[in-house]
């Protein structure tokens, strides 16, 4: 009687309660798949809270063509006929309204204005110009969304292709891919959230650093993980000569211990982090020879990207990568090519990077699109400033240069919830822009919200402040992304 009672009080007997424990197991393991780090020695709530969007995403991942160096907007897609009326007139005072030269211009006492010796033609339903060195560029434009007024601040490589990357024109500050890291965490966890990747075109080439891809003030576990174009893509990551993979497993299982010992000592939360580098890179010797191996892409795929996608270190190889990558749960992938510092010899400079990367980017848009990723994959490509529209140095028919100009320049950004066409204008001299600026900060908060993210909210104390990716500016352009 007195079992009868208690079960019936209790609304539980021997199967109810079995009955109740599979449904927990059931939930945790659910949990832990969608939440890897719930169960983990860290702070719960953190690693509940923290991998979670703020809104429901347009974009699960980016992949961010950087075009380094600056590629120039006049000869590629912002269409000038004026210019080419105005060949080697000096660029107004008016026009020019006393803006801020590099080192490179500031004593030049005229500036002569040099239109593209490159014909453009108006393709699909935006009928967006495009000029004749992208030709594969073109047979996608439906898919991208052309800004023709990006603007910056700053006026030299170093600091304006680190705003970019960081959101700040210094140093030690997290990168795009860190913060998105931070924020969303990998849909896999054989390999980092954050994969870099390296190419050098037959231009005038800017170097790239480390600094780009470094985690700043947040953990180290949000480091972009760059991979070579070497016999080991991610180097240190196989195991020595007389070691297998039982020995290894053992040795950090020994190294774990230690760590956690050392953790209780000093309560150092880096050092939870290192334990965490070290399993990811146990899982990655398995994961990136497997992910990194293009030989079993069909012919069809071979051929769409071009022959230059089976010479590691190409950027069309670095292309075919970032959608392996990104097939694989890799949340963002960050390529630099290297080669547009075109001050000089402009014309011939430009056909060669064209060549490089045009075929390749419009691959990777239609090889997204045809595996159903695109629209959940947003890709960006771009450069870190302009270029002007008076020549640098001496000006021909046959050859000019330009210096950098910040304050008008094109990107274009496909996929990820972005809506095609062209967004922005600048005037009839390519000088100014006169409808529709959007700053980097701005460019920041808009891929942020595509990525289900509040720009203001995905935040980090460090040093008595709370910083953020835009720093304390930064407004969604919400006119180029789909209801």
């Amino acid at each position: 009687m007195e079992k009868q009672f208690l079960q019936h009080h209790l609304h539980m007997n021997r199967r109810r309660f079995l009955t109740k424990l599979g449904i927990g197991i059931g939930s945790a393991a659910l949990g832990s798949l969608l939440i890897p780090d719930l169960f983990s020695s860290g702070n719960r709530e953190e690693a509940l809270l923290q991998h979670l969007p703020h809104f429901a995403p347009k974009a699960k991942r980016i992949i961010y063509l950087f075009q380094n160096g600056a590629p120039s907007q006049l000869e590629l897609f912002d269409y000038k006929p004026m210019l080419r009326e105005k060949f080697g007139q000096d660029l107004p005072a008016s026009i020019r309204m006393g803006q801020r030269l590099t080192g490179m211009t500031a004593d030049q006492k005229k500036f002569p204005l040099a239109g593209s010796l490159f014909n453009f033609s108006q393709y699909g339903q935006s009928r967006a110009w495009i000029s004749e060195l992208l030709p594969h560029t073109s047979g996608v434009v439906d898919d991208l969304c052309i800004i023709k007024s990006m603007y910056t601040e700053a006026i030299n490589h170093d600091p304006a292709l680190t705003f970019f990357q960081t959101g700040a024109q210094v140093g030690n500050r997290p990168s795009m891919g860190s913060w998105l890291s931070y924020g969303l965490g990998s849909e896999n966890q054989n390999l980092p959230a954050f994969c870099v990747l390296l190419s050098k075109g037959k231009g005038n080439g800017q170097g790239v650093y480390s600094k780009l891809w470094t985690n700043g003030f947040l953990d180290s576990i949000h480091q972009g993980v760059q991979f070579s174009s070497g016999e080991n893509p991610v180097l240190y990551l196989n195991n020595p000569e007389s070691i297998d993979k039982a020995d290894r497993r053992k040795m950090l299982d020994q190294l774990e211990g230690l760590n956690e010992e050392n953790y209780k000592d000093f309560g150092d939360p880096e050092i939870h982090t290192k334990i965490q580098q070290y399993e990811m890179a146990y899982r990655m010797q398995t994961a990136v020879p497997e992910v990194t191996d293009l030989s079993k892409e069909p012919e069809s795929i071979i051929k769409l990207y071009g022959a230059d996608c089976l010479t590691p270190g190409t950027f069309a190889a670095n292309c075919l990568l970032a959608r392996k990558l990104s097939e694989n749960g890799v949340r963002f992938v960050q390529l630099y090519h290297q080669g547009w510092d075109s001050h000089g010899d402009l014309p011939n400079q430009i056909k060669g990077q064209c060549i490089d990367t045009d075929q390749a980017s419009a691959a990777l848009i239609t090889d997204l699109k045809q595996r159903g990723m695109l629209d959940e994959t947003l890709v960006i490509w771009g450069g870190e400033f302009g270029r002007t529209n008076y020549c640098q140095g001496t000006l021909t028919k046959e050859n000019y240069g330009r210096d950098h100009h910040p304050r008008c320049f094109t990107i274009w950004m496909a996929g990820g919830g972005v809506k095609p066409g062209v967004y922005g204008e600048t005037d009839d001299f390519g000088y100014n822009i006169i409808k529709d600026p959007v700053h980097v900060h701005d460019f920041h908060a808009t891929v942020l919200h595509l990525m289900g993210l509040n720009h203001e909210e995905l935040t980090f104390k460090h040093l008595g402040r709370r910083y953020r990716l835009t720093d304390v500016a930064g407004t969604v352009v919400k006119d180029i992304i789909k209801a």
